[in-house]
């Protein structure tokens, strides 16, 4: 594979996508090219990809279904179109303007029980994460939430925003990338389950949170995970989903 500098990256030569495709599906086509090369480890961060022009001739297709996956691209947040200088790919994944896995989890709502047990599993993973991965600053703003919430509550103004805040701190607290991204499309999948339950037992939702808290706080791992149970034994009663 020819590969020559710019701009301190790796351009990928248009050869690592292979002949001419069938023009059926074209842009899908040009995307699976694009991940298999990145599995591969022939295309990676930072790198370029070919110029439009290099994409029409190499693969015998039109500029407009070149174009057209580059925008599928950007959608995602894989690459960046930079200007006068080409599409790169993305160092760390952008914000995307279309979220496949979050349309397929909303999509998949109406199954309550699906939804239950992908949150009894995914919640306490993610938050041993954070437990063992969280800053000063990330015990400081999960505190405050908690504070947030029960003075909310104190005032009859709980909102699902007050117990979504709680989660998303312990979910920012890992630091990790790809579970953020997981856990925000669970906590907005939720959120009117989140809010009937802030309506309807708000004072149990923070007995729960605070006694989650109290366990992450002393890295109790056991204890962390049966503070995480008691609480899911509520979920099942406030979720507004039909099965």
């Amino acid at each position: 594979m020819s590969l020559t500098p710019r701009l301190a990256t790796r351009p990928l030569s248009s050869d690592s996508f292979g002949g001419s495709i069938e023009r059926s599906s074209v842009a899908m086509q040009i995307l699976e090219r694009i991940k298999t090369a990145l599995i591969r480890g022939e295309l990676k961060p930072g790198d370029y990809l070919p110029s439009e022009s290099e994409l029409t001739h190499s693969l015998g297709i039109g500029k407009s279904s070149v174009r057209e996956a580059i925008k599928m691209l950007q959608a995602i947040g894989v690459v960046e179109v930079r200007r006068g200088q080409g599409t790169m790919i993305r160092r760390e994944p952008g914000d995307p303007i279309v979220d496949p896995m979050a349309f397929g989890m909303i999509l998949a709502r109406g199954m309550t029980r699906d939804v239950m047990e992908f949150r009894l599993m995914f919640e306490p993973a993610y938050t041993l994460q954070a437990m063992h991965n969280a800053t000063p600053e990330d015990h400081a703003r999960i505190r405050q939430a908690i504070k947030d919430m029960e003075a909310a509550i104190n005032n009859g103004e709980q909102t699902a925003h007050h117990d979504g805040a709680f989660h998303r701190a312990i979910l920012n607290a890992t630091h990790n990338p790809m579970t953020i991204r997981v856990g925000e499309t669970l906590i907005q999948l939720i959120e009117a389950a989140l809010e009937t339950s802030m309506q309807t037992l708000p004072e149990v939702a923070l007995k729960d949170h605070k006694a989650i808290y109290a366990a992450f706080e002393a890295g109790d791992a056991a204890g962390v995970q049966a503070a995480i149970q008691v609480s899911s034994e509520s979920w099942e009663t406030n979720l507004t989903y039909v099965d």
